[in-house]
């Protein structure tokens, strides 16, 4: 085992590199970069500008006139340049560091992400490493408490649904365990406001934010029951477009492990039905949950919260991530990719690491010789 563990230390690099060679790629054949973004304002700017001087002389407007000056101006190397100083585009491209080949380019950037050094933000005069830190605590907030009702709910009814596999109890919450999965979290999250943040029916939650104003000088008490109100239809959302894929690969794992013959063996040997199902059962059928458990983490705290982030305007990693997409704010976009690819890939490991604790039967070192 100790073999594979290193094996895998040395393939992160390359498993890495390749992400970002990948991406980087991809985004230099994407449309509308951040130069593209910065001549367009530009652009606009002195356009709109035209437009109300012309408008408040009276006279002919001057959005045609500088529209037709444009066309007839310096082809720049950016769609839309038309018209600017070729000096003054070369001097956008700088500010970007656009103004080095694509290699160039993607082979300082791995530098300096080997250093952790992630750079700044294009639009927001913070670190890329400060922005994450400012994000963090609503990403991690709604990924620990969801993920913790998850496993708190889905492992005892999944557990429950097995051993009364075929009742009443089984086919009733496998309806709620069908809604569960087959309604989308943030439709959810969408009737969730409706219902209960002042949508249509009634305002008991609030919408934005953590905390509400004027909470920092209260008492803790008040503090942590604000900080739990704010959470409540978030948190509730990802819980129910996260249960029910546990709760049947729970009972699942739990009726392979039943209709064994070592379960047989134990229960002709008279030991309790207690004893059975959680003193030999519940060791190997929880195997896949508890080894499953960093993945499913990460998978909640940095994709599921997307879409839930920006529904509840929860200024979190999700919500930062999706306005660097918007924005072509590559140092925040290649900057979280490149942390957050690292730590996927730690945790895969460890995931392989901890079905070999749960269960020392399986080797993958001696797998794959």
């Amino acid at each position: 085992m100790i073999a594979y563990t290193v094996r895998r230390l040395l393939l992160i690099p390359l498993t890495l590199f390749g992400i970002m060679l990948v991406n980087f790629i991809v985004v230099q054949f994407a449309p509308g970069g951040p130069v593209d973004l910065m001549i367009a304002r530009v652009q606009g700017t002195a356009v709109e500008a035209a437009a109300r001087v012309s408008g408040s002389a009276g006279g002919e407007s001057a959005a045609p006139r500088m529209a037709q000056g444009q066309n007839q101006g310096h082809q720049g190397a950016y769609r839309g340049a038309q018209g600017l100083d070729p000096a003054f585009i070369k001097e956008i491209e700088a500010q970007f560091g656009f103004d080095k080949p694509a290699p160039e380019r993607f082979a300082l950037m791995l530098r300096q992400y080997l250093r952790f050094d992630f750079g700044k933000s294009f639009y927001r005069d913070t670190s890329v490493v400060g922005l994450v830190i400012e994000k963090m605590p609503v990403s991690v907030s709604l990924g620990l408490w969801s993920t913790l009702i998850i496993y708190l709910v889905s492992i005892p009814l999944g557990i429950a649904k097995a051993t009364s596999d075929g009742s009443r109890f089984d086919i009733a919450s496998s309806w709620a365990v069908i809604v569960g999965y087959a309604v989308p979290g943030f439709l959810f999250a969408i009737l969730l406001i409706v219902v209960f943040a002042g949508g249509r029916y009634v305002a008991w939650f609030p919408l934005r934010g953590l905390s509400s104003a004027g909470m920092e000088g209260a008492p803790l008490a008040a503090r942590i029951t604000d900080y739990f109100w704010h959470l409540a239809l978030p948190v509730t959302a990802l819980v129910v477009g996260g249960f029910a894929g546990l709760t049947m690969l729970t009972k699942n794992s739990f009726l392979e492990e039943i209709n064994k013959q070592y379960v047989v063996t134990a229960r002709a040997k008279g030991l309790s039905e207690r004893r059975v199902l959680y003193g030999h059962v519940f060791r190997n059928a929880m195997l896949l949950i508890v080894a499953g458990f960093p993945r499913a983490l990460v998978g909640i705290l940095f994709t599921g919260s997307v879409l839930i982030e920006i529904i509840f305007s929860l200024d979190g990693i999700g919500l930062l991530g999706f306005e660097a997409v918007s924005n072509r704010d590559y140092p925040v976009m290649f900057g979280t990719l490149y942390a957050f690819s690292l730590l996927g890939l730690a945790l895969n490991l460890i995931s392989d690491l901890t079905y070999h604790w749960v269960d020392p039967r399986i080797d993958f070192g001696r797998r794959e010789g």
